[in-house]
């Protein structure tokens, strides 16, 4: 059968369509599968799973008002070094030293108050004493080229002394009304910290994943020679992400005196390991190159709300933290099944 021009026509028209209508079906079946397959559904799964355990060991107590208040208190703390230490991490490197530094900017902060200096310059100063820790622990690993472990391990045991040394091992309480209000007031309802955290959170997050300086963090964590002859400088961005992580350590310990009413040099043990447990159980690899902040918050809430259950349930504290040392290793044998999964 012979077809006219028109007919050839008419038919080419026809089989393009069905080519399109099946390239759009293909699409969505590889959306589908993307979605079905990502990591942060299965970190979501993990969340709703911990929650739904505690939902009914609680009695349902676990989703009340008040606890969930609670629970978006202490992870916005524990998430100030979170955003640091994922930044941290995605470069390969890792921050011991956040608790000691936020013990010890609590208690200089109430030292500071004590004595008589307004709110903000104090508050200021604090969190610039907090940068400079962070140019310490980058001249360390750096110029002196210690491992980021061992530097900051060091760091954290001399801070952590300090704050004993300034207040001579006793709590500095605090009657300024604002500054307490810094750590347990509420605008619309919405706890001031919790406030704080998303700010920092969501400007933090657009950072890493919409701008120049996100992309050169993920070029110096996955391949720092090629980062380098792609006119990179990984030891200044470097000193950048210990200074932004010893900034918001500061800061959160700035946040957890507010709360207390008081800085106490004990305060803020096993915070970095908290901030690095929710880093790695986000997603974000150990070896550096991979993960996102959001994930991070999610293995944030993960976290969070474990602790908070085993709270509720009134688990003695030593259990408490061999739970915590569990969750830890769970963490990085996820990370490592992710990098066997991916060569």
């Amino acid at each position: 059968m012979e077809y006219s021009l028109w007919q050839w026509k008419i038919c080419l028209e026809e089989k393009m369509a069905e080519k399109l209508e099946l390239n759009k079906v293909s699409k969505k079946v590889t959306l589908v599968k993307s979605v079905l397959l990502s990591e942060k559904i299965g970190l979501i799964a993990a969340l709703l799973v911990v929650m739904v355990v505690f939902i009914i060991l609680t009695d349902g107590n676990f989703i009340s008002y008040n606890n969930i208040i609670n629970i978006l208190i202490m992870s916005s703390i524990v998430g100030m070094v979170v955003i640091g230490e994922c930044y941290l991490l995605i470069t390969s490197h890792v921050d011991l030293s956040p608790g000691s530094v936020a013990a010890f900017s609590g208690v200089l902060v109430a030292l500071l108050l004590r004595n008589g200096m307004p709110l903000l310059p104090a508050i200021l100063i604090v969190v610039a004493i907090g940068l400079c820790v962070g140019v310490i622990n980058s001249l360390l690993v750096n110029l002196l080229k210690f491992e980021a472990f061992i530097a900051t391990l060091a760091t954290m045991s001399i801070f952590r002394g300090l704050a004993f040394i300034i207040c001579e091992g006793k709590a500095v309480f605090i009657t300024n009304a604002n500054f307490l209000k810094l750590g347990s007031g509420r605008i619309m309802g919405i706890p001031i910290p919790v406030i704080i955290f998303l700010v920092s959170f969501i400007t933090f997050m657009v950072l890493l994943d919409r701008t120049r300086f996100g992309r050169s963090v993920y070029m110096v964590g996955g391949n720092a020679t090629a980062a380098r002859l792609a006119g990179l400088n990984a030891q200044t961005l470097r000193t950048k992400l210990y200074m932004i992580t010893s900034g918001f350590a500061a800061l959160g310990g700035v946040i957890q005196t507010g709360r207390m009413s008081s800085g106490q040099p004990m305060t803020s043990e096993g915070l970095e390991f908290n901030a690095i447990t929710a880093v790695v159980l986000g997603g974000v690899a150990m070896a550096g190159g991979r993960g996102t902040l959001s994930g991070a918050l999610i293995g944030l809430f993960i976290m969070q709300s474990f602790n908070n259950g085993l709270m509720m349930l009134n688990i003695p504290s030593f259990w408490q933290t061999v739970s915590r040392g569990l969750l830890l290793i769970a963490a990085l044998s996820i990370d490592y099944i992710r990098s066997r999964s991916k060569k």
